[in-house]
């Protein structure tokens, strides 16, 4: 259950990017049933309906490609138009495959970094004049390969670094303007696309859990509950920050091998 009041985020507006699938998806639903008119986009513009549709409470969603700057700043400032503020922004796009690096193009390495870096950038500078300031909250969902080098993951884990970084210079040049800019750091999420092309089956699912401290995947309303802490007041101090929201994943192989 969650500890938060039903009208939490009323009077604010949510952008999300990204926000058409997966855990973006669930943080915008979550952020509309807190009372907060919000906007989705995605690439797709029939998938950024359905999830508008999806997340109901008068939620719109819109089509533009977070690699266009243009593009980008066009359909925030469409949403300024239509709900007259804009209060908070997560930025989520991202893209991801497996491969070596020996087995990667360039072209699929730099198609990586431009959704994920890039993009991020692009959400971010692009929203900065239409935001309510002070008090405006920017959260980018980056990844435990950010810090974590991973086989078969070197366009991920390079982008996602990347997001680290331009996550804290962002505070540090916006926290003056009373903007606060965080990322959330997400581990095994059930119900993702990843999870599902990681953890194919049983056994592997079962591996998989057994190495977290807490020995399950997360779900993606626990990551939405993440995203609505640090867009609250209750978060008004905290800026510059990776929140992990990972069950301990991070921590190492939980496995239990050498206990007695």
């Amino acid at each position: 259950m969650s500890a938060f009041r039903d009208d939490l985020l009323a009077g604010k507006t949510a952008f999300i990017a990204g926000g058409t699938s997966g855990i973006n998806l669930g943080i915008a639903k979550r952020f509309a049933e807190l009372g907060a008119k919000v906007a989705v986009a995605g690439r797709n513009p029939d998938k950024a309906a359905k999830a508008a549709e999806e997340i109901g409470r008068g939620a719109r969603g819109y089509s533009c490609d977070v690699r266009d700057y243009a593009a980008t700043r066009t359909v925030m400032e469409q949403v300024v138009e239509a709900f007259g503020r804009l209060d908070i922004v997560i930025s989520g796009a991202a893209g991801n495959f497996l491969a070596p690096a020996l087995g990667m193009s360039a072209n699929a390495f730099r198609t990586v970094v431009d959704i994920d870096l890039d993009g991020t950038f692009n959400v971010f500078r692009g929203c900065y004049d239409l935001l309510q300031k002070p008090g405006a909250s920017l959260i980018a969902i980056t990844a435990p390969q950010a810090v974590n080098p991973m086989m078969l993951q070197i366009h991920a884990c390079a982008a996602k670094a990347g997001i680290n970084q331009v996550i804290r210079v962002l505070a540090m040049e916006w926290g003056p303007d009373g903007v606060r800019v965080n990322g959330i750091s997400p581990g095994p999420i059930a119900g993702t696309e990843g999870m599902a092309r990681l953890s194919p089956d049983e056994e592997a699912s079962a591996r998989s859990k057994g190495r977290i401290a807490l020995r399950r995947w997360g779900e993606i309303g626990e990551v939405a509950e993440s995203a609505v802490f640090l867009c609250s007041e209750s978060a008004a101090y905290v800026t510059g920050t990776i929140l992990d929201c990972d069950g301990g994943s991070q921590l190492g192989d939980a496995g239990g091998q050498g206990l007695g």
